[in-house]
C-alpha cells in the first residue's frame, strides 16, 4: 500500500461573494485574486510534491472542464478531471473522488481540499498534511482546525477534545458560524476555525458515509463504475450521480461520526470568502491601501481596488471597495463585502447576465469579448489560441465579416479552405458552413462584425466540433 497522500480538489462552485470578478461562467477559484496564478493553481502546486502526494484527483462542473485543463497545463501539472453532471454539493463530490481513488488501486489517504482557499505558508500545509495523514491511518475522518487570529463571524467553529496522538485531537462539537460575542467566547475557550479540508482514508470515508446515507453512497459509486470517458475527462454517470442527496461532507458526516479528529493549525489559511479578506491578504501601502490595476489613493485609508481596464482614483474616503470589471462596478463599504450574496440576488432580478459572464467570454479554444451592439449589428474581439480551432457551424440569422489582427487564420467557408495574415479580411454569408483556425505560432486576433436579424450565441449550429459540444 503506497504512503502518498491523494489529493483530491473540488473546484466545481460557482461562487458569487467576489462579484463582479466572480461569475457563475468563470469563478473565483480559476482568478488570479493575489497574483499571477488562481488560488486553483496556487492548490494544484501546494499538493505536487512528489514524495509526498500522488496524482490528484479533480472534481469540477462539466462547464468548467477545459478552464481546469488549461489551467493545469499552464503549471505544469497532470491529473485525472472528474465532471459532476450536475452540482450536488461537496458529500456526494468526496465520494465519488474517494471511489475513484480506490478504483486506481490501493486504498489511498486522500486529502479533500477546496481550491479556492488560500495557504500562506505551504511547508506547514505539508506538515499538517503529514500529520493529518497518520491519525487517517488508523482509521480517523481528520479536519484542519485553524487557529483564530481574531472573532471571525464567517467560518464555523471546532471544539477539540481529548488528545490522540501528537496534536491531533478529538473533534467535541462542531458549531455553526457564530455572533460576535459568541466568537470572542469561543476563542477564549480554545476554538479552532473549520478549515472545511479533510483528510481520511478512502475506505473509511465511504464506510462511515454508508452509515448515514446509503443511497447517496451507492448513487455516487455507480456514477464512477459507470463513468465515460470523454477528451480526457471522466466523466460521472449522470443517472447515478444525480440519485445523490446534495449536502455537504460536514452534515453528511462530519457532525454524525464518531471517527473525526482534528489538526490545529497555524499556515496562513483564507478562504477568501469576501472582499474584505482580498483586501487583508494583499500587500498595502502605509495608509493601509492595496490595489491590483490602476489606482491612485489621496487623502484616502484601508481600502482596496481592482481595475480590470480604467484608472481607479479615490479621494477623501476610508474603507471602501471598488472593483472595477469591464461592464460592472462594484462600490462597497470594506465590511460590509461579506454580505455581497443579498447584491447578488438584486442583480439577478434586475440584471441577470452581469452575475453570470464576463464580458470577455473563454471558450476552450480561446475567447471573445462584445465591443459594441446595436439594432441588427454586433462587433467582437475574437482570439484564437495556437493549435486552437471553432466548430464547424453556420448562423440562420446572421453573416459575418472577419478582419484579421494579428497572426494566421485558416479560414473554412463552404468548400473553399483560405490562408489570411494581418490586415486581410473575409465575408461569410449567412447559412453557409464555416470554421476558423489557428495554424500559426502565436494567437490568432481578429475582429468581427455581425450583421443580421438575430445575434445572439443560441444561433450557433454547429456541424463538427472538436470540443464535442455539437
Amino acid at each position: 500500500m503506497s504512503d502518498l497522500i491523494t489529493p483530491l480538489i473540488m473546484c466545481g462552485g460557482a461562487g458569487t461573494r467576489l462579484w463582479p470578478s466572480s461569475r457563475e461562467g468563470r469563478p473565483k477559484q480559476f482568478l488570479p485574486l493575489l497574483g499571477s496564478q488562481s488560488t486553483f493553481q496556487e492548490t494544484m502546486k501546494r499538493v505536487a510534491d512528489p514524495a509526498v502526494f500522488g496524482r490528484p484527483i479533480v472534481i469540477t462542473n462539466g462547464q468548467y472542464r477545459f478552464i481546469v485543463a488549461e489551467q493545469l497545463a499552464e503549471i505544469g501539472i497532470e491529473a485525472d478531471i472528474l465532471l459532476e453532471p450536475a452540482r450536488r454539493d461537496s458529500g456526494p463530490a468526496i465520494v465519488a473522488g474517494a471511489a475513484f481513488a480506490l478504483k486506481r488501486g490501493g486504498d489511498p489517504v486522500v486529502v479533500a481540499l477546496a481550491a479556492d482557499h488560500v495557504v500562506r505558508n505551504a511547508a506547514a500545509f505539508v506538515a499538517a498534511c503529514r500529520k493529518a495523514a497518520g491519525a487517517a491511518a488508523t482509521g480517523r475522518i481528520v479536519t484542519f482546525g485553524v487557529r483564530p487570529d481574531r472573532p471571525a463571524t464567517e467560518y464555523g467553529y471546532i471544539r477539540p477534545g481529548a488528545l490522540i496522538a501528537d496534536d491531533v485531537f478529538a473533534v467535541e462539537t462542531f458549531v455553526e458560524k457564530p455572533d460576535a460575542a459568541t466568537a470572542e467566547s469561543y476563542i477564549k475557550q480554545g476554538y479552532l476555525w473549520n478549515s472545511g479540508n479533510f483528510v481520511f482514508r478512502a475506505s473509511i470515508l465511504l464506510d462511515e458515509y454508508r452509515q448515514f446515507d446509503a443511497d447517496s453512497v451507492a448513487a455516487a459509486e455507480a456514477a464512477v463504475k459507470e463513468a465515460g470517458a470523454d477528451l480526457g475527462f471522466v466523466t460521472l454517470n449522470p443517472d447515478a450521480f444525480g440519485r445523490a442527496k446534495a449536502i455537504s461532507i460536514d452534515y453528511a458526516v462530519m457532525e454524525k461520526t464518531k471517527r473525526t479528529a482534528v489538526v490545529p493549525v497555524s499556515y496562513g489559511w483564507s478562504d477568501v470568502g469576501s472582499w474584505h479578506a482580498v483586501w487583508e491578504l494583499s500587500q498595502k501601502d502605509s495608509a493601509g491601501n492595496s490595489a491590483q490595476g490602476q489606482a491612485v489613493f489621496v487623502d484616502s485609508k484601508n481600502s482596496y481596488v481592482s481595475s480590470e481596464k480604467p484608472l481607479v482614483a479615490l479621494f477623501g474616503v476610508e474603507n471602501l471597495v471598488v472593483v472595477a470589471s469591464e461592464d460592472a462596478v462594484l462600490i462597497a463599504g470594506r465590511e460590509h463585502t461579506a454580505e455581497m450574496k443579498r447584491l447578488v440576488t438584486k442583480l439577478k432580478e434586475v440584471a441577470p447576465a452581469v452575475t453570470v459572464d464576463h464580458i470577455r467570454v473563454h471558450r476552450p479554444w480561446g475567447n471573445y469579448q462584445s465591443l459594441d451592439n446595436g439594432s441588427r449589428y454586433q462587433v467582437k474581439r475574437i482570439v484564437v489560441k495556437t493549435g486552437g480551432r471553432l466548430s464547424l457551424q453556420y448562423h440562420n440569422h446572421r453573416a459575418e465579416h472577419w478582419v484579421i489582427v494579428r497572426g494566421t487564420a485558416k479560414v473554412t467557408i463552404g468548400d473553399q479552405i483560405k490562408t489570411l495574415h494581418e490586415n486581410e479580411s473575409i465575408y461569410i454569408p449567412l447559412g453557409t458552413p464555416h470554421r476558423l483556425e489557428n495554424p500559426g505560432k502565436i494567437d490568432l486576433e481578429l475582429i468581427e462584425v455581425q450583421t443580421g436579424s438575430y445575434l445572439g450565441e443560441d444561433d450557433i449550429i454547429r456541424i463538427e466540433d472538436d470540443y464535442r459540444r455539437s
